[in-house]
């Protein structure tokens, strides 16, 4: 479920789709950080999973963040660098989020 989530998000692997969630999640970022999308954070994420075709393989999944993925451990690092919690809007939680089939932590 959480594959079609992300590409029902806009996130496929021709790309990200025009008007779509995907988009907006890209501009909002852009703009935010002064006009590039980096890499690493959750556009940039889910686009790559969208290419993919997969997030199960990452470790998010419609039930939540598999334990020892790849997810768990940018969970664990993003909790970290923010004083022990994933900070709503970042990265795990935006990815988490539109895996679930949700709008993004924003």
């Amino acid at each position: 479920m959480s594959d079609k989530n992300v590409h029902n998000a806009g996130f496929t692997s021709s790309g990200i789709s025009g008007g779509s969630l995907a988009s907006s999640l890209m501009s909002r970022e852009a703009r935010s950080s002064g006009g590039g999308v980096r890499s690493g954070g959750p556009t940039s994420t889910l686009q790559e999973m969208g290419a993919r075709g997969s997030t199960h393989s990452s470790g998010f999944t419609s039930k939540g963040i598999s334990g020892g993925s790849h997810a768990a451990s940018m969970m664990s690092q993003e909790a970290r660098s923010h004083g022990g919690g994933t900070p709503r809007g970042g990265t795990t939680s935006t990815v988490q989020s539109i895996s679930m089939g949700g709008k993004g932590g924003r």
